[in-house]
């Protein structure tokens, strides 16, 4: 692997990544998968300038520019660089599950997700949204990733979900009354939940988490049981459309998608108990699903012996199955899926996994590449810009050895990652 610009300034290792922008760059491989329009070109040839694609063809007819440096990638196919959209890079699925996690403090947290997002961008996921923490220590790694300080993919950031008393997202459950601990999003009542949004916008949020069911993680809650009422909910959605945010809400249980869908959010986390209603809710309102259905396999396998709570498992083995059958039944009816792995249950670096998931439960090999790629830009409001190689978009890029549409799973094996021009990986 080669780490490209990173200066050595007055004895220390400082990232920096801007300089690739000065310069234009020719890069040249065998093919290239268009998610777009779901196409693979041979012998292509991409011009980069300023971070930006401005020229894309064939090798052998589009020039080289003047003083370009030329990227040959003989022997591999480019594709966009690739989005999650559910990641938590604070997290480390070996430790801190349960009540260990009552004695990791968030400054630990932060030097993890700097180690994560690192090894998040090797994959070749040059964009992520990071969808809940307990405080607002992700917007600083956002903003130091932007500015080049160091490494990591894009990334977009929700502060401390907004929810319930007692709720999976929103609340902490492990201590007993006496030390009276309360989460620092829970709200009660349409205008605490405005409050809280509110507040979340006023620190830079990027996007609103809530939660309108249970979760496997959380004590004492029901996967199936509904969080926040209509109106909660549709305040929380409200409150953050009027500031152009967009609303996630993590929801298992049935009611809770119908709800978060009758709300209006953006995009429903998880989605396990899925039903026909809430199928033609989703296609008719334009929700999309993020559903990650790798990560069961990782946490029944490595769960217990990493420290996860036993009534977590026991949730797990309830959910993982019904949630791929739910996958399945979501593709097949045309709802909009976009890929999401709850990164952070599961190592880092292994989001990619989930592309042979997607094909297994009822995906071509173009449609799980899309919702990582195209359909995620759209959920993002950044369609023709992210997650494409046409001219204008931004110069993201990814390249693997072999073809994706033949097997996805060379997708797990990234060789070549550039994101905004800037060359970060290069086998």
């Amino acid at each position: 692997m080669n780490k490209m610009v990173l200066p050595i300034i007055a004895g220390v290792s400082a990232f920096t990544f801007t300089s690739a922008f000065a310069e234009i760059q020719y890069i040249t491989a065998d093919s290239m998968i268009d998610p777009e329009n779901g196409s693979s070109t041979q012998d292509v040839a991409l011009v980069i300038e300023d971070g930006k694609i401005v020229s894309v063809g064939a090798a052998s007819s589009l020039n080289v520019p003047d003083g370009a440096t030329h990227i040959d990638l003989s022997g591999k196919t480019l594709l966009p660089g690739l989005i999650d959209m559910h990641t938590h890079l604070m997290g480390d699925p070996t430790k801190a599950w349960g009540y260990a996690s009552l004695g990791i403090a968030a400054e630990r947290g932060v030097i993890w997700a700097v180690v994560n997002a690192e090894k998040t961008l090797d994959a070749g996921f040059t964009t992520v949204r990071n969808v809940g923490s307990d405080g607002y220590e992700m917007l600083s790694l956002r903003d130091a990733i932007a500015a080049g300080e160091v490494p990591g993919p894009r990334m977009f950031v929700s502060g401390p979900p907004v929810g319930i008393i007692g709720g999976h997202c929103s609340d902490n459950n492990l201590l007993p009354p006496a030390f009276n601990l309360t989460g620092e999003g829970v709200a009660t009542g349409p205008w605490e939940m405005r409050a809280k949004v509110r507040q979340n916008i006023k620190y830079g949020v990027d996007l609103i988490k809530t939660c309108s069911t249970g979760g496997v993680f959380s004590k004492g809650t029901l996967l199936g049981a509904p969080q926040g009422t209509v109106e909660e909910l549709s305040a929380i959605v409200d409150e953050a459309h009027m500031r152009g945010i967009k609303v996630a809400s993590h929801a298992h249980g049935t009611t809770g998608i119908k709800n978060a869908i009758r709300a209006g959010v953006d995009t429903i986390e998880h989605v396990s108990y899925l039903d026909d209603e809430a199928i033609r809710m989703a296609k008719k309102n334009g929700t999309f699903f993020s559903m990650d259905i790798y990560n069961t396999e990782y946490t029944l396998s490595e769960g217990e012996k990493n420290g996860v709570l036993a009534e977590s498992l026991d949730k797990e083995r309830q959910v993982g199955g019904i949630q791929r059958e739910s996958f399945t039944k979501a593709v097949k009816a045309g709802v909009k899926v976009v890929l999401g792995t709850d990164a952070g249950v599961y190592p880092h670096g292994d989001n990619a996994k989930q592309f042979a998931r997607m094909v297994r439960f009822g995906m071509t090999p173009i449609q799980a590449i899309q919702a990582a790629t195209t359909t995620a830009a759209d959920a993002l409001g950044r369609k023709g810009e992210l997650g494409c190689v046409a001219v204008g978009c931004r110069a993201d890029i990814i390249a693997v050895s072999g073809d994706p549409l033949d097997d996805v799973a060379v997708l797990e094996q990234v060789d070549f990652v550039m994101k905004d021009g800037a060359v970060y990986k290069n086998n």
